[in-house]
């Protein structure tokens, strides 16, 4: 018989509805009768006593709010009668243990993936193409329908087959409702001439002027760290001309970052150009021969110690905390004892986690590191009258995530149990095998932009109401917190962890079975849905606040 709820942590005074309860119901815990006083919908939270203005409400362990009003012992935890609540953190030195799991099913496992010359291994092959200004994006989306609808790169084929079936049905004066998108024969797509090219991606940006030089600066080194990832072969570079990021600040950051980058790169400035008509032919020609280049690349075998993952969540719900950030969580774990590098950001979606982050960071000054950006976000945010409190969303509060420190503990799973051993400001490159923080908003593109610069060449992210989101360069796996969700969005969802919550797999075979994955998508056998649907978010981060 399945589970009606769960006790997260043996401390916690709450219990999590794993099925929807109704008022006047008894649950039966661990011996003690509870009478819901409420209707209690699945991911929501009652409480296990009487609860006085005032007190601590207890989840994962940790205080992630007070109680404002007197709530019944089986009554219903919501925004009116729970506030956010945290306690201080501080670094002091803690002797952590941290058993690693049991890999030997791991052992001298490969995956297939593109070597560059630095010693990163590439999950992809890509063609980049960078505006150093928001003035190109024009010129790069039209360079984009050109190569994407010759090269056999687009998916909107069917949606153009779709709409001319209409513009058909509107001039025959037939009614346009008896065409159906998933009826319709298909045109067949274009053959790719190149085998070994994964896509050609495009960095459409907001930036490069206009804005603060800081910003300028921020950017120049954002576009850097993804003309340098291992997941990119070559790039062309769309320069204006008169922008306030210069080309030779790109240039200078991506030496600093790479002294030995050799990658092909393609540079054409407007303003030196002949005409629009001449860029746009140019970037084109040099482009396809580049192409014609790192196409000679080929896929091969990597030990496991090159994966690079970042995890991410967005669109959480009640169950994240307990079905598929934990899951991953033990991906997470995995990785790292198989010498691998795991990137947890979302700075913002770790406020109340910050003390078991510490007291798992052995070094001083990383700890120090993590606090100084934490307490310096923090601040700017309560500047300006926010704050991580209100980070949860009103989706997130629909499906149980009541208080920010509830969304961050939970959250704060998907980075597993091991020990942190390095903090990254944003778009800093990471360079040690374990779990790393990374510096980024909880923006569900801001984050996997900034993941993606640090290094990461996959990222899972885990959505409980489901999130249509991915990266260029970085292929986004999908995990689904509850199988309703795989079922409803199964277009956008990879992996299901809802077996968890029908008690049907334990969090550690779930884990098992996403690395299983992971490793097959680092290989080219299985392409993730955000990729096959071309979902190239990409939005840089200004330092401003953003939660």
């Amino acid at each position: 018989m399945k589970k009606q709820v769960l006790k997260v942590h043996k401390d916690d005074n709450v219990l999590v509805a794993l099925t929807n309860l109704k008022k006047g119901d008894t649950i039966v815990f661990e011996n003690e009768n509870y009478v819901l006083q409420d209707d209690i919908n699945a991911k929501h939270k009652f409480f296990t006593k009487d609860m006085q203005p005032g007190d601590k409400v207890i989840m994962y362990g940790v205080l992630v709010g007070t109680a404002q009003t007197f709530i019944p012992k089986g009554g219903w935890m919501s925004t009116a009668n729970v506030k956010h609540a945290v306690e201080p953190y501080a670094w002091h030195k803690v002797d952590y243990q941290w058993t690693a799991p049991d890999v030997s099913k791991f052992a001298g496992r490969t995956f297939n993936g593109y070597h560059r010359s630095d010693g990163t291994v590439g999950t992809a092959n890509y063609w980049l193409f960078i505006p150093t200004v928001f003035c190109e994006n024009r010129n790069l989306d039209v360079i984009r329908e050109a190569l994407h609808n010759e090269l056999g790169y687009a998916v909107t084929d069917k949606y153009k087959r779709y709409t001319h079936l209409l513009v058909e049905a509107f001039k025959k004066g037939e009614n346009i409702e008896s065409v159906n998108l998933f009826e319709q024969p298909l045109q067949g797509a274009t053959v790719r001439p190149f085998k070994n090219v994964d896509g050609i991606k495009f960095l459409n940006h907001q930036g490069g002027c206009g804005g603060t030089r800081q910003d300028a600066a921020t950017l120049s080194k954002l576009l850097a760290a993804y003309a340098n990832h291992p997941n990119v072969a070559g790039i062309t570079l769309l320069s204006l001309g008169c922008q306030n990021l210069q080309v030779p600040d790109f240039v200078n950051d991506l030496k600093t970052l790479n002294p030995a980058f050799d990658k092909p790169l393609y540079i054409f400035e407007q303003q030196q150009s002949q005409s629009e008509e001449q860029l746009i032919a140019d970037s084109i020609k040099k482009t396809f021969e580049g192409l014609i280049e790192v196409d000679k690349l080929e896929r091969k075998p990597a030990t496991l110690d090159k994966l690079c993952i970042g995890v991410k969540c967005g669109g959480s719900d009640g169950f994240s905390g307990i079905s598929a950030n934990p899951a991953v969580g033990y991906t997470s774990d995995l990785v790292v004892a198989l010498g691998g590098k795991i990137l947890l950001a979302e700075f913002p979606e770790l406020c109340g986690a910050e003390q078991n982050l510490l007291d798992r960071t052995k070094d001083e000054l990383v700890a120090g590191k993590f606090v100084h950006l934490m307490q310096a976000y923090s601040d700017s945010a309560l500047k300006v009258g926010s704050g991580f409190h209100m980070n949860p969303s009103p989706g997130n509060i629909k499906d149980g995530l009541i208080t920010d420190a509830i969304k961050s503990n939970g959250a704060a799973k998907k980075g597993g149990t091991s020990p942190v051993v390095d903090v990254l400001d944003y778009t800093e490159r990471v360079t040690k095998p374990g779990l790393s923080l990374v510096c980024t908003p909880g923006n569900d593109v801001e984050a996997t932009t900034g993941k993606a610069a640090s290094g990461a060449t996959l990222i899972l992210f885990t959505t409980g109401l489901g999130t249509p989101t991915g990266n260029p360069v970085c292929p986004t796996i999908k995990v689904s917190t509850n199988s309703n969700l795989t079922k409803r969005m199964n277009d956008i969802i990879d992996i299901d962890t809802g077996p968890i919550i029908e008690g049907e797999k334990t969090i550690e075979q779930m884990g098992e079975d996403i690395l299983e994955y992971c490793i097959r998508a680092a290989s080219g056998e299985v392409i993730p849905k955000a990729v096959l649907l071309n979902q190239d978010d990409f939005i840089p981060w200004k330092r401003g606040v953003s939660l």
